[in-house]
This record gives structure tokens, C-alpha cells and sequence, in this order.
């Protein structure tokens, strides 16, 4: 896939899966725009990557007004736009009864309220362009649990039909909208998670993943570079699980792993 010419904003891309996406889309040509919450390690991952091909569009995306500002930081640095990614997200965890609204709000804001209207302030651009958005959702937007997530699978499950609304509305006007479901990929969360459980949570994804693997960063970027790319061309309103298997069988945070050392996936 050839991305020569082509303008990415990539919201959450200094670590994990956007990172890894914001690698890939530079290697076959494109310019990026790199998002995250500390503009000094946005700085920093951009001079890691290295390359002239590179915009700083720092900020925490979880107000509106920030969402606006980090759009328009990265249209003037790239020159306009062909591929938003809305990827960046949080999970922090609280069963039902622990629920606040602080956390409810927060993670409402994070995970779904900002990839609406960074979308919203990306359309313009993106019309002009014919281009295309894409979601990073999670498999625990399609199937349910572990229930100290709950908060998190409400929000990932709202992107899936966001995906698939914003997808009919746009479809006229030639600007493509589609969902990436990743399950357990091997990103610094997954990595923490192992740590301070002793090596549980990679065993129970070796365990419990029909693959009987953890998936790598690249394996599940490189769906989001298909999706944002001229060959899928005919691809809107699509849902794609990157998952090694678990949804089709539903081996993550099922009823059977509820006491489980239970990590998130994406």
C-alpha cells in the first residue's frame, strides 16, 4: 500500500497501536501528525521517528475545545487531511456500583465524545479530500466483560455504531468510516498489566486466546493502514476484529474468567 502524498492524524500515537500505525503509514510514504496528552513526549516520539514528514499536534483530547485545536494544529502542518484516526483511549476500571460520574464523564470524553468531534472538525478537510476516518474500538464493543470494564465496553460499543452512523450519513459526500476492534496486543498497558501481576496476564492471554498468542503492534496496525487506504476504496461502515480468534468464541472476559487476572484488550 502506497501512501505518498497522503496526511494521517493519528490521535493517541505516541505509544501502543497508533504509534505503531504512525510507523507504518511513514514507511510507505505519508505525512503524520502525532497526538498525545504531554507535548514534550509528543516532541520526543517525533524525534524518534525522525523524518520531515512529521507534525506535533499535542493535547489532551478529552475537551471538545482541545479536540478543535489539536484538528487544526495538525490540517495547517500537513496541509489538509486524507486519513483520520481516532485511536487514543483510557481504561480505568470500576465495576457497576463503583461507577461515579467523574468516571463516567471522564471516560465518556476520552474514549467516545472525542472521536466526534474530532471528527466533526476534521470533515471539511476530509470532504475535500475524499477521505476516510478510522475508529479504534476494542472487542469488548461486541462482546461482554469482564465487568470491571464496564464503563470502557460502553464506550467502545458506542463507537461500533458511531462507526457504522457516521458511515451513511458521509457516504454521499465520499468520505469512508470504519471500526478496528483490536483484542490483547502487546502494548506498554498490556506490558505494565504483566508486570505487576507477575507474568498472569500474558499467561492467561496465552491461555485464553484461540490463537493461543498475544497479538503484535504491527499485526493489528497494519489493519487500520487497509482500511485508510485506496484498496479498500468500496469499505465503509465496516467492523474488523484484530483479535486472534477471542470474539468468535467469546474467551475474553467471559463468565469463566470473571476471577481471572483479567487484562483489557486495546
Amino acid at each position: 500500500m502506497d501512501f505518498t502524498g497522503k496526511r494521517i492524524l493519528i490521535t493517541g500515537s505516541t505509544m501502543g497501536i497508533g504509534l505503531g500505525a504512525a510507523e507504518m503509514f511513514l514507511e510507505r510514504g505519508a505525512s503524520v501528525a502525532i497526538n498525545g496528552r504531554d507535548p514534550k513526549t509528543v516532541a520526543e516520539t517525533v524525534k524518534r521517528l525522525g523524518g520531515d514528514r512529521l507534525v506535533e499536534a499535542p493535547g489532551d483530547i478529552g475537551s471538545i475545545e482541545v479536540c478543535r485545536n489539536v484538528v487544526e494544529t495538525a490540517i495547517a502542518g500537513l496541509g489538509g487531511l486524507d486519513c483520520l484516526v481516532n485511536n487514543a483511549g483510557i481504561c480505568d476500571l470500576a465495576r457497576l456500583m463503583e461507577v461515579t460520574e467523574e468516571h463516567w464523564d471522564k471516560m465518556m470524553a476520552v474514549n467516545l465524545q472525542s472521536a466526534m468531534f474530532c471528527s466533526q472538525f476534521a470533515l471539511p478537510e476530509l470532504r475535500k479530500s475524499k477521505g476516510n476516518i478510522v475508529h479504534i474500538a476494542s472487542i469488548s464493543g461486541l462482546v461482554g466483560g469482564p465487568s470491571d470494564s464496564h464503563v470502557y465496553a460502553i464506550t467502545k460499543g458506542g463507537l461500533v455504531n458511531m462507526t457504522r452512523s457516521m458511515a451513511l450519513e458521509l457516504a454521499k459526500d465520499g468520505v469512508r468510516v470504519n471500526c478496528l476492534c483490536p483484542g490483547y496486543i502487546d502494548t506498554p498497558m498490556i506490558q505494565a498489566e504483566n508486570e505487576a501481576t507477575g507474568g498472569q496476564v500474558i499467561e492467561f492471554i496465552n491461555q485464553s486466546a484461540p490463537m493461543g498468542r498475544i497479538g503484535g503492534v504491527r499485526e493489528c496496525a497494519s489493519s487500520i493502514l487497509y482500511f485508510a487506504s485506496d484498496d479498500a476504496g468500496y469499505v465503509t461502515g465496516a467492523i474488523l476484529s484484530n483479535d486472534g480468534g477471542c470474539a468468535a468464541n467469546a474467551s475474553w472476559g467471559g463468565a469463566n474468567h470473571e476471577d481471572a487476572a483479567m487484562p483489557q484488550a486495546h
